[in-house]
């Protein structure tokens, strides 16, 4: 009944006057850790409900080509915050590392000139931001959560205001999406993935998190709408980096790097606005400290405001990197990657691919095997089935787990789940070429040290801030015990086993 009343309340006309155009607007972000496009309802999946999300694109802006800057944690979230490219953010380019206070930020930016911030749960991080001197998360202050941050503001006083959702990180708890009532047969399965009933089963679970991620963001909405506040406020709903499943986070394919987001602004976004232009996560600071009428020089995204008003060609290509992810190779290794992705093509390059890009096969500190892989049924069906590859089909395994070419080019309309690498193809030696010289032009742009140094050690070396220490160990006990418990049906007592003893 509490989804349907909030479905029903987003969906209701609104009772607010018009926006002062005096009256500085507020920001809310809100952001998913580890949520990848199109997993919502008005992306078209036929299975995840996201009614918040949804009336949120109907009401402003839905954007089909978002990326993050990053696709892993620490760094993307960094650039959201510094409009900066993680190459660019020295230590901010790794997971777990020294948060780079040299860099303002637009939540400092905007506090110095009064607004009000906060933040709850999952800020900038992983990382260590007090060892810059910060006394809280660059994100902004932390409350318990969104209400007691709103009682706490002082009458008048604009905000910008985190919510840093864990959902639908991992863990999961089995078989919440199939309790629900999601079915396993309606499940999309990426060509990257066995199509196999434990895998729709995880999949399941994670649509479970994006739901309660997409409800409580609701519930922050309608704080503000019974406010009186929302139509002042910018609303931007989003996510950090792609789904945690092999091939996807940790990764410069779509969907590790291609993103959900819908902004609403009355004011500015014309409701029903769909932008199929290109947006990196770094135009996310640039375009909020403009609403502000600040600006900071430090920043190498750009505004997008006009881009959404139609009065600004977008972009045709945006530009994706990586470095350390998890510490999960010896010598505490990257695992570096630059990206070029246009309407049509992923490029790919990867300095050193000699290194194996899911980490090593045993445990080297943090994670366990093939760490910058989360830990799940999906990957651990995909790790068994190493030699079992048949003719004519993808070699999962080999996908997942196995050293990658120095280049790879993809052509994302014929080949959505970049599984054929095309590189090195007679047909497409010009559009390799073209693309491989962007790539280098922006590296050397922006001062991408491997534009210079393509096999420099920088990020090999700076300092992984968590002090524990994994064992070796083979499958994790949960995942061996892993099985489907449907909520009706013969098998709903003992639940079907995923993996054989």
């Amino acid at each position: 009944m509490k989804i349907l009343f909030l479905f029903l309340l987003l969906l209701s006309p609104h009772v607010e006057g018009k926006p002062n155009p005096d009256k500085k607007p507020n920001i809310l972000f809100l952001i998913a850790d580890d949520w990848s496009f199109p997993h919502a309802g008005v992306y078209g999946d036929p299975v995840v409900r996201t009614p918040t999300f949804d009336k949120l694109a109907a009401d402003g802006a839905l954007f089909m080509n978002a990326y993050t800057a990053s696709p892993s944690c620490s760094p993307a979230r960094a650039s959201v915050l510094t409009g900066r490219y993680p190459h660019q953010n020295e230590d901010g380019g790794n997971l777990w590392p020294e948060w780079p206070a040299q860099f303002p930020t637009y939540v400092g930016l905007m506090e110095e000139a009064g607004y009000f911030i906060g933040s709850t749960r999952k800020g900038w991080g992983p990382g260590d931001y007090q060892v810059s001197g910060l006394t809280h998360n660059p994100a902004g202050k932390s409350y318990s959560d969104f209400k007691e941050f709103f009682k706490k503001r002082p009458e008048g006083q604009p905000f910008t205001f985190w919510f840093g959702s864990t959902d639908p990180h991992r863990e999961y708890v089995p078989n919440t999406g199939i309790q629900t009532g999601m079915k396993l047969e309606d499940v999309p399965v990426p060509g990257f993935f066995p199509d196999l009933d434990c895998v729709r089963n995880d999949i399941l679970d994670y649509y479970f998190e994006v739901e309660r991620f997409d409800r409580e963001c609701g519930q922050i909405i309608r704080m503000l709408h019974e406010a009186g506040e929302l139509d002042n406020t910018i609303v931007v709903m989003t996510s950090d980096n792609g789904m945690p499943f092999p091939r996807a986070k940790a990764n410069l394919y779509d969907y590790g790097t291609r993103m959900p987001l819908v902004i609403r602004w009355p004011e500015k976004v014309k409701a029903g606005t769909v932008i199929n232009s290109f947006i990196n996560f770094v135009d996310f600071a640039p375009s909020f400290l403009e609403t502000a009428g600040l600006k900071s020089d430090s920043m190498s995204g750009e505004s997008f405001w006009e881009i959404i008003a139609g009065n600004k060609k977008g972009k045709s290509e945006v530009f994706l990197e990586r470095e350390r992810h998890a510490n999960v190779r010896k010598g505490d290794q990257s695992y570096p990657m630059r990206a070029i992705r246009t309407h049509q093509y992923l490029y790919i390059w990867n300095p050193m691919p000699e290194r194996l890009p899911a980490g090593d096969p045993t445990v080297h500190q943090s994670v366990g095997q093939f760490g910058d892989v989360d830990h799940s049924i999906t990957k651990f069906l995909i790790m068994e089935m190493k030699g079992k590859s048949k003719a004519g089909k993808p070699d999962l395994y080999d996908l997942t787990f196995g050293q990658r070419p120095e280049e790879e080019l993809y052509d994302v309309i014929a080949d959505p789940y970049q599984l054929n690498n095309l590189a090195g193809k007679p047909k497409l030696v010009q559009v390799q070429t073209q693309l491989s010289e962007q790539l280098k032009n922006w590296m050397a742009e922006t001062g991408d040290p491997r534009a210079k140094e393509p096999r420099t050690l920088y990020w090999d070396q700076i300092r992984y801030t968590p002090t524990y220490q994994m064992k070796d160990a083979d499958i994790p006990e949960n995942i061996k015990n892993y099985r489907i418990i449907p909520p009706f049906g013969p098998h709903s007592r003992e639940g079907i086993p995923c993996i054989e003893d």
